[in-house]
């Protein structure tokens, strides 16, 4: 099976871009890396489906010749989840920009509290390192049997 490089680079690069276009705070970067990752993978699929053949009718041409559907419906269910995703993220950007003026994704102000604390706490305080070897101490909200 002969594989075009063009078509491989084309889509190493694809990838790539839309990867580090994701990993930006803008949710338009994010759009469009999204948008670029989708048809990277789509491509990669249809680069690794094999050569083109005829068209898969029963009847129309010999086993042999026909082209593999499966990629071709993969890559069909792949645009109308990329669609559908494309549609909720620019839903986002659109009421952040709405809200904020931009659409920057913010840090959570619990998440930076949990950091906080973590970092200035090396140990819960319900966490205890020491183990009691005292069977017989009272546990709490025990009474006394007397």
């Amino acid at each position: 099976m002969e594989v075009n490089l063009t078509l491989v680079l084309t889509c190493g690069v694809l990838c790539a871009s839309g990867v580090y276009l994701m990993l930006e705070r803008s949710l338009t970067r994010v759009l469009v890396g999204l948008l670029l990752l989708s048809n990277g993978i789509n491509l990669a699929l249809i680069v690794a489906s094999g050569p083109a053949g005829e068209s898969a009718f029963y009847g129309s041409a010999d086993p042999a010749d026909m082209a593999d559907p499966l990629p071709q419906a993969l890559v069909l269910t792949a645009i109308v989840i990329t669609l559908g995703t494309v549609a909720f993220v620019l839903a986002m950007a659109h009421r952040s920009w709405q809200l904020n003026e931009h659409d920057d994704v913010q840090d959570d102000v619990e998440d930076a509290a949990i950091r906080r604390l973590a970092i200035s706490d090396a140990t819960s305080d319900s966490h205890s390192l020491t183990t009691s070897g005292d069977d017989d101490a009272e546990t709490p909200g025990e009474e006394d049997g007397s």
